[in-house]
């Protein structure tokens, strides 16, 4: 079967558990309040024992704060549920784990999710953990930034912890042509739109010390979101399908590289 044609059916399938995920949430079987209890199911979680398992960074915030857990866990459940599906990937549903950035446990997790980078202010010692992570071979998407009205001050922001871990490198336009866009889902174009917004998405990468890709930059867009409501008819089905398989991608450029 297609890999196009096999996702369409497992969009199918994770719409119609849709109604039975949500009401497993509201009851606690996720082993929080909602949604926005965090705290309580966010740090608790112990993923299986699989091959992959997907980090989510919590870091030190300037202005605002909180950003760092939006969408979670419902992203990363429906991402790994679909990845499981559609992949040869080991992995499972609940393979993921808030992670804190001055934690050498971040180093046990080759790929880390940082969500609202706008937000960061962080300390010496999260920037030492930052360069050294990406040093020794780790990979991070960068998500939830921009495109919603504060995009030039959060990008500003994101650049200047970005220069003080890496004051030797910078960000660069990633194009069509990368090899990340064909890895394992062959996607046309990587220009998309921001779910709510609608403004238009820039995606950058960012490189390690031998100027290999060591993240990749969701500038005004909220790939994560897409992730969280692939359940429900709030976003069309195109852009959300994609958004789907950019994760993919991402994760099988990281396990590769």
């Amino acid at each position: 079967m297609k890999r196009g044609r096999k996702l369409v059916l497992i969009l199918f399938a994770v719409g119609l558990l849709g109604t039975a995920l949500l009401e497993a949430q509201r009851r606690n079987r996720f082993g929080g309040g909602g949604r926005f209890d965090l705290f309580d199911y966010g740090f608790g979680n112990e993923p299986p024992e699989t091959e992959f398992v997907m980090a989510r960074w919590h870091y030190t915030a300037g202005r605002g704060g909180g950003g760092w857990a939006h969408d979670y866990p419902t992203a990363e459940q429906h991402i790994l549920q679909i990845m499981r599906e559609a992949t040869g990937i080991n992995v499972e549903r609940m393979s993921y784990k808030v992670v804190e950035l001055t934690s050498p446990e971040i180093f046990k997790y080759p790929f880390a999710y940082v969500s609202e980078p706008g937000e960061m202010d962080l300390t010496d010692e999260e920037i030492i953990n930052l360069r050294e992570y990406v040093d020794r071979g780790g990979f991070i998407m960068i998500d939830d930034f921009g495109g919603q009205g504060g995009g030039d001050y959060e990008l500003r922001m994101f650049l200047s912890n970005m220069h003080r871990a890496f004051p030797d490198r910078e960000m660069f336009l990633l194009t069509d042509e990368h090899p990340l866009l064909n890895i394992f889902y062959n996607i046309d174009s990587i220009e998309t739109i921001h779910p709510m917004s609608g403004a238009k998405s820039v995606f950058y990468g960012f490189p390690d010390a031998k100027g290999n890709l060591a993240m990749i930059i969701c500038y005004a867009n909220d790939v994560g979101d897409y992730w969280e409501f692939i359940d429900e008819p709030r976003y069309p089905v195109k852009p959300s399908a994609e958004a789907l398989k950019l994760g993919i991608n991402f994760v099988m450029y990281a396990m590769s590289h």
